[in-house]
């Protein structure tokens, strides 16, 4: 006779196992990503997003099923990455709601959980698109439904029909979308959540499993916080050394009080407090001289995990120290930052109305933000998309009640509403820009002089009426848009598909611009890459000028890597 039931052990060794499977096959699902880009990332993130409960999970000596969601749960939501990142977090959020309520999960129970997963994921996405992940999801929660409804209790029988399930509905995506059809894959984010449920069955089944994980922290994509004057940082007064981040596993929901009592306990030992809580965990940033003391009042509310201890003195002398060097190897490069512009971090900033955070990378594109005057770069992007916990790390650092984000990537949107939601002491405005020169178009129409909700609407029109093309080459052969492209093929890619095509770089780029252009546009930005030179952009920029003589170009260094330009018009 099968089993029946799973308890939180064998269901701890089921979630290691699915977790190492989306590892190990985290590159072959990166390359069915529709554009055959060199930064294809949805095997990416979705492995990083499961790691981080992974090792939240591994990290538990003993687990029950309450501590086992709570890790699942926690540890996805602040690492998710990405579209098919935040949906993976989801779809385990909402499984972690039901099965937390149990000490032992049949057929019945899983199938309710199934469901759970599927109607909070779909929540989370403003349009829900079939024939992606939320529709592989969705048809293996009516396969266990059917089961379950029918009375089939072994669970040998049961997920091995649900995993086959999913996989028939995965082979069905090319028919849903015609993009994956065209391209001969299938939806990317689907089979990443189809390796999952295989390698949590080979672990039920008691097939040899590698469960071992790297349970240390990993780190955040880099953050430029940095000003840009150098002596000016070097100066700066540290009034509190340690950079003191922890979160509290609660031992149950903080009230009101409690939480407010925290919080004024903070401000009598430190500053830069930013308490973060949902029912199950608080995240909390102080900066104080005494971080056991800030510790000490923490444990009398529940667990701590992911202590971070950063001596800011030392870390500040650091960072000036590789300034100055590197401003020593690099006299070609200018400071293009004027002395007080205070476009960066301050680590004992002044408090303020209003801050702003932008994804971004590249050396040139960064200096644009910070001139604009963002507060905050997280570097990333198109070759890493930032998660959930970097935008609340960010959001953390900014002493200031209302906070923009500009996510510059629509694969970012959903990570920073996910920060959004988590965030409950300040005001967070998600502006939601696809590309970096959406994002500099929101920025540059900030008013200080109207309202944070007038400035929403101002800036989400404005990033409408911007287009963007980026020029990359091809890493494998392709049929996309009715073109054929070859590995190694420049293509000129624009906000709805592939633009041009070709195996000379800047005629490719040419003729984006070319495609891309209407009569209602009257500003052309060209930002060269970090392998371009500037006089080969120079000759771009002549030849795009030639060709619309009734717009203005404008051309700017932007360092970004892998994109040798990104285009805008507006």
């Amino acid at each position: 006779m099968g089993l029946n039931v799973i308890d939180a052990k064998m269901l701890s060794k089921m979630f290691l196992a699915g977790a190492k499977n989306l590892e190990h096959k985290k590159e072959w699902i990166n390359e069915l990503n529709v554009f055959p880009v060199p930064d294809g990332d949805t095997g990416t993130n979705m492995s990083m997003t499961i790691m981080s409960a992974a090792r939240e999970v591994a990290a538990i000596a003993e687990p029950d099923m309450v501590s086992l969601a709570k890790a699942i749960s926690s540890g996805s939501l602040r690492g998710a990455r990405g579209n098919s990142g935040v949906i993976l977090s989801q779809l385990f959020r909402g499984f972690t709601k039901v099965i937390k309520e149990y000490d032992e999960i049949n057929t019945a129970i899983l199938a309710s959980a199934c469901d759970k997963a599927v109607e909070t994921a779909y929540k989370a996405v403003m349009k829900p698109k079939e024939g992606t992940i939320l529709t592989v999801a969705k048809g293996a929660a009516k396969r266990a439904n059917d089961l379950a409804m029918a009375g089939e209790k072994d669970l040998e029988v049961f997920i091995s029909e649900v995993i086959k399930e999913a996989d028939a509905v995965l082979a069905q995506t090319p028919e849903m979308l015609p993009v994956l059809k065209q391209a001969g894959v299938v939806d990317s984010g689907g089979q990443g959540l189809v390796e999952v449920l295989r390698g949590a069955f080979d672990a039920f089944l008691g097939k040899e499993v590698d469960l071992s994980l790297d349970i240390s922290v990993k780190s955040a994509p880099k953050t430029d916080a940095m000003p840009s004057n150098i002596e000016a940082q070097a100066n700066a007064e540290i009034k509190f050394c340690y950079c003191t981040q922890f979160l509290i596993m609660l031992n149950k929901p903080f009230n009101i009080k409690q939480e407010m009592d925290f919080k004024d306990y903070l401000s009598s030992i430190g500053d830069s407090i930013v308490v973060v809580a949902d029912d199950e965990i608080v995240k909390v940033h102080v900066h104080t001289n005494d971080p056991g003391l800030a510790m000490q009042k923490a444990l009398r509310y529940g667990s701590l995990t992911t202590i971070i201890i950063e001596n800011m003195r030392l870390e500040r002398d650091e960072k000036v120290s590789d300034m100055m060097e590197k401003q020593m190897q690099s006299p070609e490069i200018p400071d293009r930052s004027e002395p007080g512009s205070g476009n960066s971090e301050v680590i004992s900033a002044e408090h303020k109305d209003t801050g702003f955070i932008a994804v971004s990378i590249g050396e040139g594109m960064n200096e644009i933000f910070r001139s604009l005057g963002v507060d905050y770069i997280i570097e990333g992007g198109q070759t890493m998309n930032p998660s959930t916990e970097d935008m609340l790390n960010a959001i953390e650092k900014i002493n200031a009640d209302n906070i923009f984000i500009f996510p510059n990537n629509k694969n970012i949107i959903l990570a920073a509403n996910q920060a959004k939601q988590l965030t409950t002491d300040k005001n967070i405005i998600v502006i939601p820009t696809k590309t970096v020169p959406q994002g500099i178009t929101a920025i540059i129409n900030y008013v200080p002089d109207i309202s944070i909700g007038e400035n929403e609407a101002v800036m989400t029109e404005e990033v409408q009426h911007v287009a963007t093309g980026q020029v990359t080459y091809a890493v494998r052969d392709t049929m996309i848009d009715n073109k054929e492209i070859h590995q190694g093929d420049f293509m000129g890619i624009g906000d709805k598909g592939i633009l041009a095509v070709g195996t000379d770089l800047h005629d490719v780029a040419f003729h984006m611009v070319k495609e891309m252009m209407s009569d209602e546009y009257e500003l052309i930005s060209i930002y060269y890459g970090d392998i371009i030179k500037e006089e080969q952009a120079q000759k771009l920029a002549d030849m795009v000028q030639a060709e619309f003589g009734n717009c203005d170009v404008e051309l700017q260094f932007g360092g970004q890597p892998i994109y040798s330009y990104i285009i805008s018009a507006e």
